[in-house]
């Protein structure tokens, strides 16, 4: 079994969506190492959770405002592969590391992306996450979103359904897509309903 696109979960805060994620077989588990949000994860937890699962890559996710060298913070998180940022010019700074790069940008932000940055971004393999505050995709934003993915690798994070992952996936020219989880409602206890009904209908047979 497998999924028919790219799949990265978003800020894994519990056991249960990193168990059930690797169990489907998506691609990225992200952890917020920021340190200024409510998710954010330190290297204990990380370790904790990491350690019960196998056959999917890591992502550290950071902000802007999170005031970090980031290659000093990921000394405490080894089996971290990928870093995710917001901020391009310190993105651009890790080129070259052992790292597999992530471009998080705004849906409405889009727009103002300039030619040479999207070709850095397809030069060098960065994939661009496109994510909106109130996860919604107007069709102004999917025009957007598609146009861009003629360029470089783009991975959606917004506007997704179960109702519509299957013609985004096919329509989009998107590389893949992105699922946020949530918290438990007590450890090991939590409502994967919404989740689950989308990754159950990119399951297919290899």
């Amino acid at each position: 079994m497998a999924l028919k696109t790219f799949v990265k979960l978003n800020s894994i805060t519990n056991l249960t969506d990193a168990r059930y994620g690797a169990g489907m077989y998506v691609n990225l588990l992200g952890f917020d190492l920021s340190g200024n949000t409510g998710n954010s994860i330190t290297p204990d937890t990380f370790r904790e959770i990491t350690g019960w699962v196998s056959g999917v890559d890591f992502v550290g996710e950071f902000t802007h405002g999170s005031g970090l060298d980031l290659l000093e913070a990921l000394k405490a998180y080894p089996s971290i592969t990928w870093i995710e940022y917001d901020d391009f010019e310190g993105l651009r700074a890790l080129i070259g590391s052992d790292y597999s790069l992530i471009y998080k940008v705004r849906l409405d932000d889009l727009a103002d992306l300039e030619q040479e940055i999207v070709a850095l971004l397809n030069e060098f393999e960065i994939v661009v996450h496109v994510v909106s505050e109130d996860n919604d995709l107007p069709e102004s934003g999917l025009a957007a979103v598609k146009y861009l993915a003629k360029h470089t690798k783009v991975l959606l994070g917004t506007g997704i359904t179960a109702e519509n992952i299957l013609g985004l996936v096919d329509d989009a020219g998107i590389f893949g897509i992105s699922l946020t989880g949530g918290e438990e409602i007590k450890p090991g206890l939590k409502d994967l309903n919404e989740l689950a009904d989308i990754l159950e209908k990119l399951e297919t047979e290899e």
